[in-house]
């Protein structure tokens, strides 16, 4: 989203926000709410389906329920790490006019901005909403979007730690990530001020498309003492099959964001639980719906980081885990 634009969208967020509490109080028990959200990963992604549950549980406990005689509708849309299936998404479901919209990752928040509609929005896993001019401050949103962040950018150079403790031999490591993804760049910045302290050359391999993965970890592999990192995006994520399989083809230690990627059969994982997130994000749901001001609402950042390792992957690969590493783990996969 360029600059004008941003600035567009904040300026409209913030002038809906004045009459925002008056459009939206209701209670639960009241007439039906409806909310349209735009999910990151497909319908029949295992994570997906926890993060609905998650949420949809979180919710009920505030008093709000789904179907007949319930107070709340959903209205779930899916684009699988599809920027452009996200805008076209986004379109249709601000078309319906609902309560609320709930946004996961950044192009769907971005999809949701150019819209242009003073409808508030709950975002959960954006990287940067203060650099990417979607909030004005944390602190302080100034609009009609609040919600959660995806990372803290330190954390960044824990995981390389992690990565030279598995696997010492690791001298260069490649990021793999979506050069349209802008809400990277904080996190490229993070890794290359950490990737100096612990002897480690970084290069960059960008992917745009399933198609340029197999060839990108392949030319990773031929240029030996490679590490492997997937900056996080819902691009990577929806094809986390494929990556983790290649890493493994091609004998890469790679690091992740998200535990999915262990639960795939990937090496190591360390970040936030994103399941946690819809829980968190219930309650700015509920406040909402209830009349609540987003532009009142801190945006929050994680609470919650985890670590997740699959020693089945370090076998196959002739590594060994560090047993400190190991005690320190959240989740071991044998």
């Amino acid at each position: 989203m360029s600059g004008i634009k941003r600035r567009a969208f904040i300026t409209l967020l913030s002038g809906a926000a004045a009459a925002w509490p008056v459009a939206a109080r209701a209670q639960p028990g009241e007439r039906g709410r409806r909310i349209g959200a735009l999910m990151s990963l497909a319908e029949d992604d295992p994570e997906d389906r926890q993060r609905r549950a998650a949420f949809q549980q979180a919710l009920r406990q505030l008093g709000w329920t789904e179907g007949e005689g319930g107070n709340l509708r959903i209205d779930y849309r899916w684009y699988g790490g599809d920027p452009a299936r996200a805008r076209a998404l986004a379109k249709k479901l601000v078309e319906v006019e609902p309560d609320l919209m709930v946004a996961t990752a950044t192009p769907a928040l971005t999809a949701l901005a150019l819209q242009m509609r003073p409808i508030p929005i709950v975002f959960l896993a954006v990287s940067d909403p203060v650099g990417q001019g979607f909030v004005a401050s944390l602190a302080r949103p100034g609009g009609n979007a609040t919600g959660l962040t995806f990372f803290e950018f330190p954390v960044v150079g824990k995981m390389l730690e992690v990565l030279k403790q598995i696997a010492p031999g690791v001298s260069r490591v490649a990021l793999a990530s979506n050069p349209d993804n802008l809400s990277n760049l904080p996190f490229l910045r993070a890794i290359e001020a950490a990737a100096p302290t612990l002897a480690i050359e970084l290069t960059k391999v960008p992917v745009r498309s399933a198609g340029e993965i197999e060839p990108a970890l392949a030319t990773i592999a031929r240029q030996g003492g490679n590490g492997l990192m997937c900056l996080p995006d819902p691009f990577t994520n929806a094809h986390r099959d494929l990556i983790v399989g290649l890493a493994a083809r091609y004998r890469l230690p790679a690091i992740y964001f998200l535990r999915a990627f262990v639960s795939a059969g990937g090496l190591v994982s360390y970040g936030i639980d994103v399941t946690d997130l819809f829980r968190r994000a219930a309650p700015y749901v509920d406040r909402i719906l209830k009349g609540a001001n987003p532009a009142d609402l801190p945006v929050q950042q994680p609470t919650r980081f985890e670590l997740a390792i699959n020693l089945k992957a370090a076998t196959a690969l002739g590594l060994e885990v560090p047993s400190s590493l190991l005690a320190l783990a959240d989740e071991v996969i044998e």
